[in-house]
């Protein structure tokens, strides 16, 4: 039997189970960070579910004025064990430094995946009725009014349509390529 065959499911399953929870840790930051609802259903699991080991760490490592530095701390250790346990799966030998890049690669690839996917599910309810979203609604705006109001700053309604989602998306997509691509190459540099 292919050992290949049998790794691709191991990888799958460490994978998506290390992405969801470092989402989960991820945005429980980003949520505490924008001084959104701490009552909102949405805040709750995630508080419920990360709870337990930024307790352990919130012993040890103080916030910093708003930043609650045990949840980085979190995220970029799951990440690195992440990638670690992947690339072992695989067969590839990764040095510390490259893990390093590759682990921070990784969350602001995640980082901006969620700006992006909050302001597109949020330019969408505008389209609907926001009935039965209101817990939704709540977290995508405590997420994307920040970015979006700097944007109208520079982008006035033009005929009464606000593009400031639309060129905020430009702006994700150009930031993940001018930021991502550089470190991707990186990694390999270093390896």
């Amino acid at each position: 039997m292919n050992s290949n065959y049998l790794t691709a499911p191991i990888i799958f399953l460490i994978g998506t189970l290390f992405y969801l929870y470092i989402l989960a840790v991820l945005l429980r930051f980003l949520l505490q960070y924008c001084g959104s609802d701490f009552y909102n259903p949405i805040s709750q699991f995630l508080i419920k579910i990360t709870h337990p080991p930024l307790k352990v760490l919130r012993r040890y490592i103080p916030a910093v004025r708003k930043i609650d530095t045990s949840s980085l701390v979190l995220v970029f250790a799951l990440q690195m064990l992440a990638d670690f346990s992947i690339g072992l799966l695989k067969g590839d030998a990764i040095g510390i430094a490259s893990l390093a890049i590759l682990s921070t690669s990784h969350l602001i690839e995640l980082l901006i995946d969620i700006f992006i996917y909050a302001v597109f599910i949020r330019a969408l309810l505008t389209w609907f009725s926001p009935v039965g979203f209101d817990a939704v609604s709540a977290i995508l705006t405590s997420l994307t009014e920040p970015l979006l109001n700097t944007c109208r700053k520079f982008i006035p309604y033009i005929g009464g349509v606000d593009l400031s989602s639309l060129a905020v998306l430009l702006f994700l997509y150009l930031a993940k390529l001018v930021v991502l691509l550089p470190l991707y190459d990186l990694v390999n540099l270093v390896r």
